[in-house]
C-alpha cells in the first residue's frame, strides 16, 4: 500500500440500496443531492461518490438527464472530485449503469470487481410503512437475483471509460477474490496503477464486517500490488466508523455517507452526509492524520483534472 500522507474522505451521498421509507433524510431530488454534496465537501470530503434518484418517488435513476441536474451544480459549487457510480443498481443493465459516466467522462468512477449475491432484502423486515409501491419488491428481489459484474462487463468499462476517456477507477472489492480480478486486468494492462482499492465490508453475500477480514484484505492487496495502490475501506451499517478508524490506522483512506449507513450513532439517524463527514474527520484528526484536499486526491491518484471532463465543459456553455 502507498503510505498516504493525507487521508481521503469520500462521501457516498445517496446510493441505490436504501429506500425513502427508511429515512426522511435520504437525499432524493437533484436539489437535495446537490445540497448534500456541497455540504459534505465543505465538511471535508474530497471525493463525492454519486448515484441519482427520480425525484417523484426516490427510485434509483440511471438516465444522464437526471445526472445533468446534479453534476454541473456540484462542479460549480466546489472543487471536490466527482466519482460517478457504474454500479447503479443490480436491476439495471450494464448500458444503463454506464450511461452517466459515459456522458460526463469523470475523473473517477466506481467499478465493481465481481458478480455476487448483493442482498438487502432484510430491509423489508424492518420497514412497517412504505412510502412508495416500488420499494418492497425492489429490496426483496435482491434475495433471488445476483448482482452481475462479468469479466466482459468489467473490461468494457475499463476500455470505454478508461482507455477512451481517461477516467480512473475506484475498484470496489467486496471479497478477496475481487482483488485477484483486479490483478488479472492489471496484468493485461487494462487497469493501470496507482489503483484505488475500496474494500467493502458487511454486505450480505460479500465479505463480512470482521476486522480480521480488513487486515487480511490489505495483506493480500500488498502481495498483489505492492506500493502501486491506495487502500480505502468502509463497512455498511453500524460498523461504519469502526472500519474507517481501522483503515486509517493501517494507513488507508475512508468512506462515509448515507449510501452506506443511515445513522450517526446508536439509534440516532443521521440528518445529513456532512454530519458523518465531520464525525470521521474528528476521528482522523484525533489519530494525528491530515485530511486530503481535492488537489491532494488528484495528485495521489493521477487524475486527469476536472477541466478534462464533460462536467467542466458543460459549465462553460452559456445558458
Amino acid at each position: 500500500m502507498r503510505a498516504a500522507e493525507r487521508v481521503i474522505i469520500s462521501a457516498a451521498i445517496t446510493g441505490s440500496v436504501h429506500v425513502p421509507s427508511q429515512s426522511d433524510h435520504l437525499p432524493i431530488t437533484p436539489e437535495e443531492v446537490v445540497a448534500e454534496s456541497l455540504a459534505a465537501a465543505e465538511a471535508g470530503a474530497a471525493v463525492i461518490h454519486l448515484h441519482a434518484r427520480h425525484a417523484a418517488d426516490g427510485r434509483p435513476a440511471f438516465e444522464p438527464e437526471v445526472f445533468e441536474e446534479i453534476i454541473p451544480p456540484i462542479a460549480a459549487g466546489c472543487d471536490a472530485v466527482v466519482n460517478i457510480t457504474t454500479g447503479g443498481a443490480s436491476s439495471m443493465t450494464i448500458e444503463e449503469r454506464l450511461a452517466a459516466a459515459v456522458r460526463f467522462s469523470p475523473e473517477l468512477a466506481s467499478l465493481n470487481m465481481g458478480s455476487m449475491n448483493f442482498v438487502y432484502s432484510g430491509i423489508a423486515d424492518r420497514v412497517t410503512t412504505w412510502k412508495h409501491a416500488w420499494e418492497k419488491p425492489y429490496v426483496e428481489n435482491t434475495y433471488r437475483t445476483p448482482f452481475v459484474n462479468s469479466f466482459e462487463q468489467i473490461e468494457h468499462a475499463l476500455r470505454e471509460l478508461g482507455e477512451r476517456g481517461g477516467t480512473r477507477f475506484e475498484y470496489e472489492c467486496y471479497d478477496i477474490g475481487h482483488l485477484y480480478t483486479l490483478a488479472h486486468f492489471a496484468d493485461r494492462g487494462l487497469a493501470k496503477p496507482p489503483f484505488l482499492v475500496q474494500g467493502v465490508f458487511g454486505i450480505l453475500g460479500g465479505i463480512g464486517a470482521d476486522h480480521a477480514n480488513l487486515t487480511h484484505m490489505v495483506a493480500i492487496a500488498d502481495k498483489l500490488f505492492g506500493a502501486d495502490y491506495h487502500f480505502s475501506a468502509f463497512a455498511a451499517g453500524r460498523q461504519q466508523m469502526e472500519f474507517c478508524t481501522h483503515s486509517a490506522w493501517l494507513g488507508g483512506h475512508v468512506r462515509v455517507g448515507l449510501e452506506d449507513n443511515l445513522y450517526i450513532g446508536k439509534g440516532e439517524k443521521a440528518t445529513g452526509n456532512s454530519q458523518q463527514v465531520r464525525k470521521v474527520r474528528d476521528v482522523l484528526t484525533g489519530l494525528g492524520r491530515e485530511i486530503a484536499t481535492p488537489a491532494d486526491v488528484r495528485r495521489m491518484l493521477g487524475l486527469k483534472g476536472a477541466q478534462h471532463t464533460t462536467t467542466q465543459r458543460s459549465r462553460e456553455v452559456p445558458t
